[in-house]
């Protein structure tokens, strides 16, 4: 099963942009043997402002996919509760899981409300390149734990 992040915006040259490289490149040599990845992230630029316009460009890298909408209404997972909806995903057939992240003023209500399930990093806001670098190395973590790493500790 392939994973993408799908997100508005390009994150410029940072710490948290090469952690996000550095987690997906684990997740994606870790999950080969498990049958998941690549894990590849999506910059996606809409041409006009608000969440409209942004919805309609994320829109676009949906097709045939199981989409989780990152949102601070969605339900937040322990890493394992996590873990297991990834392989339930891959083990139903899904081919390609996308995890959706907004600009600046979230995702456009109905993008969330078409969206498979929702997920919450917690009550806090955060911004972009650590909500990413997060969502990558729960991603990775999930891979991990799956594999039977021990790089979770419970």
């Amino acid at each position: 099963m392939k994973i993408a992040i799908v997100a508005i915006g390009r994150l410029p040259r940072s710490p948290e942009t090469e952690l996000v490289k550095l987690y997906l490149e684990r997740a994606t040599n870790a999950g080969r043997s498990l049958g998941l990845g690549p894990v590849e992230v999506v910059e996606v630029e809409s041409r006009k402002p608000g969440k409209g316009a942004e919805a309609e460009a994320l829109g676009a890298h949906l097709a045939d996919s199981h989409v989780i909408a990152c949102d601070e209404r969605g339900r937040a997972r322990p890493s394992r509760a996590f873990a297991d909806e990834i392989a339930t995903l891959r083990d139903r057939g899904v081919r390609r899981l996308v995890f959706l992240i907004g600009g600046a003023d979230g995702l456009d209500p109905d993008l969330v409300a078409e969206a498979d399930s929702k997920l919450a990093f917690g009550p806090q806001t955060w911004p972009h390149a650590l909500a990413r670098a997060m969502l990558a190395e729960q991603v990775y973590r999930a891979v991990s734990i799956l594999a039977g790493s021990p790089y979770h500790r419970d």
